[in-house]
């Protein structure tokens, strides 16, 4: 399964949540599991900006060797799961890649669907999507320009929210 994480600049928010999904996916699983990350208007080949990165280490994740993308059609097309920082970024993706609608939440939106309607497929998501209130699930705020302590907040959040995506994925 490839898990795409999208964010604006592919700097910050998408990078943390690929690079922590890699440290604490299953291990067992790496060759099952792909992660990546892309954004709506990438930073094209920087590297992770580095309160991220720091926040990121802290975390238990690895921020070397990271070049940030442009989202394309293709890249959005390729992934069996896309996971978006924002409501605004799931709709970007949909804009290029429209079939990927039944495959493509917000971060907030797919963990609580695990975690409190008990999806345990990537189908499980869509057909619960219209049980959340939008409400309910957050978007991740960007921390480009805020104090290390938005970004590790932000980073913690990214942390608590990812644990029962790798688990759905996992079992699908």
């Amino acid at each position: 399964m490839h898990i795409l994480f999208v964010c604006t600049g592919n700097i910050c928010r998408s990078p943390m949540a690929e690079r922590l999904a890699i440290a604490h996916g299953c291990s067992s699983c790496a060759e099952e599991l792909k992660m990546s990350s892309a954004g709506t208007r990438a930073v094209i080949g920087s590297p992770i900006h580095p309160e991220a990165a720091r926040v990121l280490e802290q975390l238990g994740g690895d921020p070397s060797d990271f070049a940030a993308r442009q989202l394309t059609p293709r890249i959005a097309g390729d992934a069996d799961l896309v996971i978006t920082m924002t409501r605004a970024h799931r709709d970007a993706v949909l804009g290029l890649a429209p079939r990927q609608l039944h495959r493509t939440f917000t971060l907030s939106e797919a963990s609580l669907l695990v975690s409190e309607r008990n999806a345990q497929t990537v189908a499980d998501l869509a057909a619960l999507r219209p049980q959340l209130p939008s409400a309910a699930a957050p978007d991740i705020p960007d921390p480009i320009g805020q104090e290390p302590k938005f970004f590790a907040r932000v980073g913690a959040q990214i942390a608590e929210l990812l644990p029962p995506i790798l688990t759905l994925c996992k079992s699908d």
